[in-house]
């Protein structure tokens, strides 16, 4: 087994933080620890836009975001729709586990759920606080039960 020497450097001096990896080859480890870190350099401020005005959103109040239309909206828990201006799949990416793609148009925060029904056709509905009503399309049901453990 190789021996792995990691060094870290905590100084007020480096405004940004700074990564050298050193190695004779690139390994499926390597690589994933440097996707870990260039996923976390992504991991911006979320902002929307509403009324002509961009607003920072904290990830705790988004009950839903789905595609209306040509737009991507975001509705939090103040009753706002604020219109995003990133790909729905990078959302999910940042957003992390508290949310989960319920369907090709949706994503919901998962500690916003009220109740969840099953309907003849296959696709379960989901109730979110303030009454917002989703669907959870077959293709992502199993996944959704899976990450719930039913």
């Amino acid at each position: 087994m190789i021996e792995l020497k990691i060094e870290v450097k905590i100084d007020a001096e480096y405004e940004e933080p700074h990564v050298t990896i050193c190695t004779a080859k690139l390994t499926p480890t390597i690589q994933a620890a440097i996707s870990l870190l260039q996923q976390e350099q992504e991991e911006r401020i979320l902002t929307g836009i509403a009324n002509n005005k961009t607003y920072i959103v904290d990830p705790n109040s988004i009950i839903v975001i789905r595609t209306e239309g040509r737009e991507l909206a975001l509705y939090d828990e103040d009753n706002n729709r604020l219109v995003l201006n990133k790909p729905l799949y990078e959302l999910e990416r940042q957003l992390g586990n508290d949310f989960i793609r319920i369907s090709k148009s949706a994503i919901i925060h998962l500690k916003k759920v009220k109740n969840i029904e099953a309907s003849f056709n296959g696709t379960m509905e989901i109730e979110l606080v303030l009454g917002i009503k989703e669907v959870i399309s077959r293709n992502y049901r199993k996944q959704f039960k899976k990450r719930l453990g039913v």
